[in-house]
């Protein structure tokens, strides 16, 4: 019997329009030759046109690089009207696959009444457009705003039974975290794959804004020691912080993880890096 391999894919983001793409548009053609599995690009929680940003940047990677493409939704701040618009858009231009998130919450911006959860959106789509294959998010150390795990694993259950084939992690740093969460996914029948999200942390300022957003996060002490040892060498924070990366997909991928989703923040060098570091690792054939 053949051992499924794991599989690689990026994250990127859309920048501001008034910036233009033409960074973005260079990064993509750095990563096109590592041949991601797919390239899923993030949505702005409607603070710039996901026609002019997302839904652009997907068709750009899916067919302008021939890359499959993955739009992400958040559905909080988005209603039944735009979704069906931007379902047109995305099937005019050939993606289909959606990553379906409830959306992070903007101060003082008050959200759409149409869809309240992730769940909502997802069975939105099924019924709209039955061929859209969706993803869902995740979050092994829970999302910050449900009660406890197993509520949130509650929640997750309902996500996968209204439609979601595969399921994305949110970023960590303790592998023992993602697998602890992957038994209590198989423990409450959740049996779709779940990729790993790896976030390789290369600079202070990353460290920063995710020590200050991303709370809900454990940051072991090896990792926390990378901060604190090279706070002032930028060079230095950067080689370790791949090499934890590194660390973590290859115990990732010996422990069969279905996929590593890179969160490359639109860095190509950090893409190649990690890509040149692992690769034999996703082209390993294991036979049984």
């Amino acid at each position: 019997m053949v051992v499924q391999n794991p599989r690689l894919s990026f994250e990127v983001f859309p920048p501001n329009p008034a910036a233009g793409n033409e960074k973005i548009f260079a990064a993509l053609r750095d990563m096109q030759d590592l041949c991601p599995h797919f390239i899923s690009v993030t949505a702005s929680n409607n603070k710039f046109n996901l026609e002019e940003t997302t839904v652009c940047l997907a068709n750009h990677i899916q067919n302008d690089l021939g890359i499959p493409s993955i739009a992400h939704l958040p559905a909080i701040y988005l209603t039944k009207d735009q979704v069906a618009n931007i379902l047109t858009s995305l099937d005019q231009i050939g993606v289909h696959k959606i990553l379906a998130l409830r959306g992070d919450i903007i101060p003082h911006v008050a959200p759409q009444k149409d869809f309240q959860y992730a769940t909502d959106l997802i069975s939105f789509i099924k019924a709209e457009a039955p061929h859209v294959d969706i993803i869902g998010a995740c979050y092994p150390e829970s999302h910050p705003d449900s009660p406890s795990q197993i509520a949130d694993i509650k929640h997750l259950k309902k996500k996968v039974d209204a439609g979601c084939s595969t399921l994305v992690t949110q970023l960590f740093f303790d592998n023992e975290v993602f697998y602890d969460f992957q038994e209590k996914c198989h423990l409450a029948d959740i049996e779709v794959p779940i990729l790993a999200g790896i976030m390789p942390i290369i600079n202070r300022n990353q460290a920063l804004r995710l020590l200050n957003t991303c709370e809900n996060i454990r940051l072991p002490r090896k990792f926390r020691a990378i901060l604190d040892k090279y706070e002032h060498d930028p060079e230095s924070l950067k080689a370790a912080g791949l090499a934890y990366a590194i660390d973590q997909i290859v115990d990732l991928v010996t422990q069969d993880v279905a996929g590593i989703h890179l969160y490359t923040m639109n860095n190509a060098e950090t893409a190649r890096y990690i890509h040149d570091a692992t690769h034999a690792l996703f082209h390993h054939q294991d036979l049984a």
